[in-house]
């Protein structure tokens, strides 16, 4: 198809629980991913972290500044009095309870810290096409984290619309992020297939059963074309969680117990080890209460060497560091049956193996609730196995052996495929906004 150089260029933008990405196709047809700063490095996605500290100004007064993604890390990791650090935020949007948080004293609606994220995005991406931008196709999950109804989903919907708005944009359209995934798949190929797209991100993982091709965009794309899709809330994050559930906790004590009243009873309240399981929670413990708790806990304590290491961990806010650590023996438990976790920060030291096997007992129930959304989606296609020309995988999650054989087999290792798995939403999200304006060009 000839391009039109005077098209508008399109923006695709992946706003995900744990990174997020953006790319921009021009008029011309070019897809270009927009690239953030990481160090001495530029990256193709940005973590969607956001930090807010007091700074002392002229005159002993204090202003609030907020940072995102890599400089938000950074800033964290350099000051020694932390300011409020927060992620996941995405997790968040079809819950009804949770409408903001207070920070230094002011109250912060959801949708207003998503736009401070989402502002640093459109910045980065205007700076590197040299054009204003107001209009994008932006991701969205089959399902909600936390949402049980339609309606849950129409509602996270609607407040992260108020959410780019709030960023400044004028014009935003929302596509699956596995059928984006599946545009950007389609861009490789010379025939026409049917595809399963399996989109693993931080918080969900989502399925979307679709026909593509050269023929299909030809024609042009019809409701048809998407036989159906499906989704889970659990993903990268419900597996970290497990990890330090199952192997960092109960070095800090979790299966420790105390002497009570001649009793023998758990050390430390379960809730405070809950709190591990979400690294940005920690935070949370720094609190008088919970200073008072883990003192009594130590002091009555069969093993408090291991209390002692969960007061430092929380005293000296070691969270983020921690779940790189976890995230790192995850990693490596996709290349090698075994690994070694390793968390040295600060004044804590833990050196712990750990098997493959292990980690895939201890996600078993998340892999199960993987498997049964596939055979539901089939079933409710009335699709075979067998007639899936190809399944696609990508995010973070699709490099975990155990996820990935479960495509192997149902649809055989040869069906199976990945590529760009921290990107691929985002460049399709692109091609689907450029098919959009070319279709509103054209006058269809």
């Amino acid at each position: 198809m000839q391009r039109n150089q005077n098209l508008p260029d399109a923006i695709g933008i992946d706003f995900g629980t744990t990174n997020s990405s953006v790319a921009i196709v021009s008029g011309a047809g070019a897809v270009q991913l927009v690239s953030f700063s990481a160090g001495e490095s530029v990256t193709p996605s940005v973590r969607s972290i956001l930090y807010f500290e007091q700074i002392r100004a002229a005159g002993g007064m204090k202003r609030t500044a907020s940072f995102t993604g890599q400089p938000a890390i950074d800033r964290y990791l350099e000051v020694e009095e932390k300011g409020r650090l927060i992620q996941s935020l995405k997790s968040h949007l079809a819950s009804r309870t949770l409408s903001g948080t207070e920070i230094f004293g002011r109250r912060h609606k959801l949708e207003d810290l998503i736009a401070r994220m989402l502002k640093d995005l459109r910045k980065a991406a205007e700076e590197q096409s040299g054009k204003s931008i107001h209009r994008a196709t932006v991701g969205r999950p089959i399902r909600f984290v936390g949402a049980e109804t339609p309606a849950d989903d129409e509602f996270a919907v609607s407040r992260l619309r108020q959410a780019f708005t709030l960023a400044g944009f004028e014009d935003v359209d929302f596509e699956f992020e596995p059928v984006a995934a599946a545009y950007a798949y389609e861009s490789t190929l010379t025939r026409d297939e049917l595809i399963l797209i399996g989109d693993f991100g931080g918080g969900t993982s989502d399925f979307s059963l679709l026909r593509v091709g050269p023929a299909v965009r030809r024609r042009g794309r019809t409701p048809d074309d998407l036989l159906g899709n499906s989704g889970v809330g659990l993903a990268g994050d419900a597996f970290d969680a497990r990890i330090v559930h199952k192997l960092v906790s109960p070095a800090l004590g979790s299966d420790s117990e105390a002497r009570s009243l001649n009793k023998l009873l758990p050390a430390v309240p379960a809730w405070i080890y809950a709190n591990l399981e979400r690294w940005h929670y920690l935070s949370f413990l720094r609190t008088n209460n919970v200073r008072e708790i883990l003192k009594s806990a130590r002091a009555r304590a069969l093993e408090p060497e291991k209390i002692e290491a969960l007061i430092a961990l929380i005293d000296e806010d070691l969270g983020y560091q921690l779940h790189h650590a976890v995230q790192k023996v995850k990693f490596e438990l996709s290349r090698s049956a075994n690994a070694v976790f390793r968390f040295r920060d600060g004044s804590m030291d833990l050196t712990i193996p750990i098997s493959r096997d292990d980690f895939e007992l201890w996600i078993a129930d998340e892999l199960r609730a993987i498997e049964r959304c596939i055979d539901t989606l089939l079933k409710t296609c009335g699709i075979l196995a067998s007639q899936v020309d190809r399944v696609f995988l990508t995010g973070g999650s699709s490099f975990v052996p155990a996820v990935r054989s479960i495509f192997d087999k149902r649809f055989g290792r040869e069906r199976s495929s990945g590529g760009n798995e921290f990107t691929s939403v985002a460049h399709g999200l692109a091609l689907r906004a450029a098919e959009t304006i070319r279709a509103s060009h054209n006058g269809l």
